[in-house]
């Protein structure tokens, strides 16, 4: 999942303190309880620990009914490349399924690392809008890192979600 809409315009004095903008406010519970009647509640949640990704955490959290001490908070997520992101998911691939919450490019570039088909983007180009969630199947429900080794099962975003 990418955090939801930021506010640029906040004044925050660096962009990891930047917070969510009013819509991110409004998308990342309307996303978590989308996640939660579509995919159930994640057993692993790991997040960026910057501001708007922790604000997006919480909000998603409160829908899936998940207690936030159980959240990882792994700075290899923030301003984190395709490496940085194989090695978080290495480092828990032993859960049942896991909730991954952060940032592009990282994100779009891991999407395009594992899927074995094209990821479906929306009319602008973009693979994860803000707030946007990767349903991802990996073969024997096992997570693995490898180049093609899954399928996009679905890309959800905030302004589709609204509209089921």
């Amino acid at each position: 999942m990418r955090h939801a809409k930021s506010d640029w315009t906040s004044g925050a004095g660096s962009d990891f303190e930047r917070p969510l903008a009013r819509r991110g406010l409004k998308d990342a519970p309307r996303m978590g309880k989308w996640l939660y009647e579509h995919s159930g509640t994640p057993f692993c949640i790991v997040c960026s620990p910057a501001r708007r990704a922790a604000e997006t955490a919480r909000l998603v959290l409160a829908a899936l009914d998940y207690p936030e001490d159980k959240i990882v908070w792994d700075d290899r997520i923030y301003e984190g490349c395709l490496s940085d992101l194989l090695c978080v998911i290495e480092d828990h691939k032993s859960c049942k399924s896991l909730l991954l919450i952060g940032h592009n490019p990282g994100l779009e570039d891991l999407l395009d690392h594992l899927s074995m088909n094209q990821p479906p983007r929306d009319q602008g180009g973009k693979l994860l809008t803000t707030a946007a969630i990767a349903i991802l199947v990996f073969k024997g429900n096992k997570i693995v890192t490898t180049p093609g080794s899954t399928d996009i099962q679905l890309i959800q975003r905030p302004r589709a979600a609204s509209q089921d």
